[in-house]
């Protein structure tokens, strides 16, 4: 019997479910989190997996019921507060049971500040982003040792307070949580009541899924503008589902994507060496062509909610500053470095923006209004 399932209406049912006890800060949140619950149940149509992470500032803003709902929506879930590297992969590698969907609560635990690095959590999650990557250990005892290759692949879920490793962060799609407003209902959980409903909400996707399964594999969707590379990789498995489902979901998932995407290219601050990059292009070396490392270290330790005036402890200083510009190189290849500036009859170390010009159109996000134009030919070397 062929199966006629309405999937942009069966869509439409798993979107009202999380509506009954999530409150998203956003309507793209509610789209791109009843797609990831789909994208859960094709892994074997597409090459990566995004993450999903629910993530606040401040407890109490409803991340471990967005996973708790989510939970009842995907295949073989399987919780895993506290769980090793270790078991993780040989849960995803074992015969019995198939692919597990992993939902890690209060990840904030494993790689918060007091947490520690967790190298082998981060490597498990970065990559089972990936189809076909496996994680390789040492198994057997003394000198019988031999390396065994454990698939990684699957769906990971995850819920916690502030931030992930940058790693993780790029490849998942973020819903920055918040606390409900006074006005903001939302229906009691009742575990013995609505995970019956979830299952079955799961159930049908997952036959819904058999029936499109061809429709979307190695399907390569058209993206909204602006969102290549990582974030592309991120958004396509979702975006080819929403395409399956057909009704106003292409719409509404390439809306969705734009905006997450954006927002989280607003708050991603990079790595340390971006910000000092950022911060130098759009605060200090703005409309100027040189300036003595004096007075960039001035207003680099100016800027407010920056790290810089309290930098390990310490104000950046001028030999940190040479040490992480250095890292970057010119347009003509050679590294940043500083070069003599004539001031007031004197001759002063300090950088000139023409040496930046290559970093900060290769490393930074867009300048917040306008396009980063190129300086003026007048610069020239003293």
């Amino acid at each position: 019997m062929t199966d006629t399932t309405d999937g942009a209406a069966l869509l439409d049912e798993v979107e009202d479910f999380h509506r009954r006890f999530n409150v998203f800060p956003t309507e793209a949140a509610y789209v791109a989190v009843t797609l990831w619950d789909a994208h859960a149940h094709l892994l074997d149509a597409f090459d990566s997996t995004p993450r999903l992470a629910f993530l606040s500032p401040e407890p109490g803003s409803g991340k471990s019921r967005a996973l708790e709902v989510v939970e009842t929506l995907v295949p073989r879930s399987m919780a895993a507060v506290d769980a090793s590297a270790a078991a993780l992969f040989r849960s995803v590698s074992g015969v019995d049971g198939g692919r597990p969907t992993i939902l890690f609560d209060e990840i904030d635990t494993i790689f918060g500040p007091k947490a520690g690095e967790n190298e082998q959590l981060r490597g498990f999650i970065n990559a089972g982003h990936t189809r076909g990557r496996e994680m390789y250990r040492c198994v057997g005892d003394g000198a019988n040792q031999q390396v065994q290759g454990f698939p990684a692949y699957c769906a990971v879920a995850v819920a916690g307070l502030g931030s992930l490793p940058a790693t993780i962060m790029t490849r998942s799609v973020i819903i920055r949580m918040r606390r409900r407003a006074r006005n903001e209902k939302v229906e009691a959980f009742r575990t013995r009541i609505h995970v019956r409903e979830g299952n079955q909400l799961r159930d049908r996707l997952a036959r819904w899924a058999e029936t499109i399964q061809e429709q979307v594999t190695d399907v390569f969707p058209e993206m909204p503008e602006g969102v290549a590379d990582r974030p592309a990789d991120v958004w396509e498995p979702l975006i080819a589902i929403a395409d399956a489902a057909g009704g106003d979901w292409p719409h509404r998932a390439r809306e969705a994507c734009a905006t997450l995407v954006k927002a989280s290219q607003a708050n991603d601050k990079g790595s340390i060496g971006i910000r000092l990059l950022t911060d130098l292009r759009d605060h200090v070396l703005s409309g100027i062509d040189r300036l003595p490392t004096v007075a960039i270290l001035d207003r680099l330790n100016a800027l407010d909610d920056a790290p810089w005036a309290d930098f390990n402890g310490k104000p950046l200083d001028s030999r940190r500053l040479s040490r992480m510009l250095s890292e970057y190189v010119t347009a003509d290849g050679e590294p940043v470095a500083s070069r003599n500036i004539k001031t007031g009859g004197s001759v002063l170390k300090g950088y000139y923006s023409t040496d930046l010009y290559d970093a900060w159109q290769r490393y930074c996000p867009p300048p917040p209004e306008s396009p980063l134009l190129p300086l003026p030919e007048s610069e020239h070397t003293d």
